[in-house]
C-alpha cells in the first residue's frame, strides 16, 4: 500500500525579554540553577502574576509578520498539569482566544517551487523549568531557572507531507524570528524547540491517521531523522497488523529511534480555564500600529529584493536570505566589489567552508565583509586571478593582514604581460606533443590539461582568460 505523511509542527520560540512573562525575575542563560526563578515563577500561595508588555508587543510584530489576523480580546488560561519541573501543578498559556490568529508562510521546496504553509494560532505562554540527568547517578536534578520564561507557540496546520517539508518550514519560522529579532533563535540554549506531531493515511485517504508527538527536537537535522524513523515505524507497525497508539514519544539522536514518552493527552485532560489573576488583553488599533511601526525588510521581500537588484537566482537569493546577518554581509560584499555573482560564490562557498571549518556563525567570521569585498574587487580589477584569490583568503583567516597586504607580500599580483604568457605557453606546446595532437585531431578537453600546465607553471598567476585564448591561436 502507498502511505502518505502527515506533518504538523509547533514551535516554541523563547522571546528576548530582560524578564519573564509574568514576574520581575532575569532570562539570562547559564547563571546558577535556580537562582533566577522568584515566587510568581513558582506560583506560591498569595502570589499574582504581571504581565510583561514586550512580550505582548513581540508577539503582535510575529502576527503581522505572516499576515495574521490579530485578535482584538485575547485570554490567558491555566492549563492544568504537573510534572517535576512545573511544581505549581499548572501553565499559564492560551487556549480559545490566541494573541495570534490564523495566518501563512511560502516555504521554498529542494526541487525550487514553492508551498503555501497554514499558521493555525501563535500563542504566548510561560516555560516550564529543566530536568537535569547527566550530572546525578540515578537522580534528576531541577533547575527552575527557565520557569516563567517568555514562549510564542507557534502551531501549524498539518500541511506538512515530508521530513524535508518539515524541515524547510521550520528554518523559515527560525529566519523570521530572527529577522524580527524576537527570539535569538538558539537550538543548543534551548530559545527555539520543535514538537512534529507525525501520522500517516492510505495515499488519497482524506481522514488524518491516528498522530504521535515527537517531543522537544533541537536541531532541524535532529526533526528530519526523528520523522524519518516515526513514519516507517507506523508504516511497518500497521502493515504487521498493529495500530498507532495517541502518544508522546521522544527521539534518541545517538540511536535514532524514537520511544514512548507517556500517552498523549488531549485538551480536555487539561482542564482549560481562564486564568483568575490575568485580566483579558483587549488590542486597539493604536496599540497594534505602534508595535510594528518599525519592523525591518522581512525575508520574503529581502529575497525578491535580491533577486531584483543583484540578478541573483531564487535559489541564491533564498540562501543568502536564510539568516539576516549572512543577507547584511552579502550586500556589503557586493557593493564594495561591485560584482554581486562572484559576491555570492564567495560568500555561500569559500566564506560558508571556513565558516562551517570552525564551527562558526557568520557574526565570528574571522574575515568581515570589508575585507572579502576588497579582496574580491582585486579578482574584479585582475590584480589576481580567482585561484590565487583562495590562497589570500586562507592567510586573510590566518589574520595576516589585508588583501593588498599579502598579495604584495608574496608577489601575487597577476601575470598579464602577454609577452610572459606566450612563452610560457610555448614550453607547455613543445613539452606536451601528445596533448597537442591530440587537441589538433579534435579532443577539445584536452585543452583544459594545457591550460593547467601553464597555470602550474607560472605559479597560478597567469591571466588565465589569456592563457585561453593564447594556447587556441598557437594549436590551430
Amino acid at each position: 500500500m502507498s502511505w502518505e505523511t502527515v506533518i504538523g509542527l509547533e514551535i516554541h520560540a523563547q522571546l528576548k525579554t530582560h524578564s519573564k512573562i509574568f514576574s520581575g525575575a532575569a532570562t539570562t542563560f547559564g547563571a546558577e540553577p535556580n537562582t533566577q526563578a522568584c515566587i510568581v515563577d513558582l506560583g506560591l500561595p498569595g502570589v499574582l502574576p504581571v504581565l510583561n508588555n514586550h512580550a505582548v508587543v513581540l508577539a503582535v510584530r510575529f502576527g503581522h509578520a505572516i499576515q495574521a489576523k490579530i485578535s482584538k480580546r485575547s485570554v490567558f488560561a491555566r492549563k492544568n498539569y504537573f510534572y517535576p519541573d512545573l511544581p505549581k501543578g499548572y501553565q499559564i498559556s492560551q487556549y480559545e482566544q490566541p494573541i495570534v490568529g490564523t495566518g501563512q508562510v511560502k516555504i521554498l521546496l529542494n526541487d525550487t517551487s514553492n508551498k503555501i504553509i497554514r499558521i493555525t494560532r501563535a500563542h504566548l505562554e510561560e516555560d516550564a523549568g529543566k530536568s537535569l540527568h547527566e550530572d546525578y547517578h540515578g537522580l534528576t536534578g531541577i533547575d527552575l531557572n527557565r520557569a516563567g520564561t517568555p514562549l510564542l507557540e507557534i502551531v501549524s496546520e498539518p500541511d506538512l507531507r515530508s521530513p524535508q517539508e518539515a524541515s524547510a518550514y521550520a528554518r523559515k519560522i527560525h529566519q523570521i524570528v530572527q529577522y524580527l529579532d524576537i527570539c535569538d533563535g538558539n537550538m543548543q540554549e534551548g530559545s527555539f524547540r520543535m514538537d512534529a506531531n507525525v501520522s500517516i493515511r492510505p495515499l488519497g485517504e482524506p481522514k488524518l491517521g491516528t498522530r504521535t508527538e515527537l517531543k522537544n527536537l533541537n536541531s532541524f537535522r535532529f526533526l528530519e531523522k526523528a520523522i524519518q524513523f516515526e513514519v516507517q515505524r507506523q508504516v511497518d507497525l500497521i502493515e504487521s497488523g498493529g495500530q498507532v497508539l495517541q502518544e508522546t514519544r521522544l527521539y534518541d539522536p545517538n540511536q535514532n529511534i524514537t520511544r514512548p514518552m507517556r500517552t498523549k493527552e488531549e485538551d480536555y485532560d487539561y482542564r482549560y480555564f481562564p486564568d483568575p489573576d490575568l485580566l483579558p488583553l483587549e488590542f486597539d488599533p493604536e496599540f497594534i500600529n505602534a508595535a510594528v511601526a518599525d519592523l525591518p525588510e522581512l525575508p520574503d521581500v529581502r529575497c525578491q529584493r535580491l533577486q531584483t537588484a543583484y540578478k541573483l537566482s531564487e535559489y541564491d537569493a533564498d540562501l543568502l536570505t536564510s539568516n539576516r546577518v549572512l543577507a547584511d554581509y552579502f550586500e556589503e560584499v557586493a557593493t564594495i566589489c561591485k560584482n554581486s555573482k562572484l559576491a555570492a560564490n564567495w560568500v555561500m562557498g569559500e566564506l560558508t567552508a571556513a565558516l562551517n571549518r570552525n564551527n562558526l556563525e557568520i557574526s565570528s567570521s574571522l574575515v568581515n565583509a570589508q575585507a572579502l569585498g576588497e579582496l574580491l574587487l582585486r579578482i574584479h580589477d585582475q590584480t589576481i586571478s580567482g585561484k590565487i584569490a583562495k590562497t589570500v583568503f586562507d592567510a586573510m583567516w590566518q589574520g595576516k593582514g589585508n588583501a593588498d597586504q599579502i598579495i604584495e607580500a608574496q608577489g601575487l599580483h597577476q601575470v598579464t604581460d602577454s609577452n610572459a604568457i606566450a612563452q610560457a605557453v610555448d614550453q607547455v606546446i613543445a613539452s606536451c606533443p601528445t596533448q597537442v595532437e591530440q587537441f589538433r585531431s579534435g579532443k577539445d578537453k584536452v585543452l583544459g590539461f594545457l591550460v593547467g600546465q601553464v597555470m602550474k607553471l607560472t605559479k597560478g598567476q597567469a591571466n588565465p582568460k589569456q592563457v585561453n585564448e593564447l594556447l587556441r591561436n598557437k594549436l590551430r
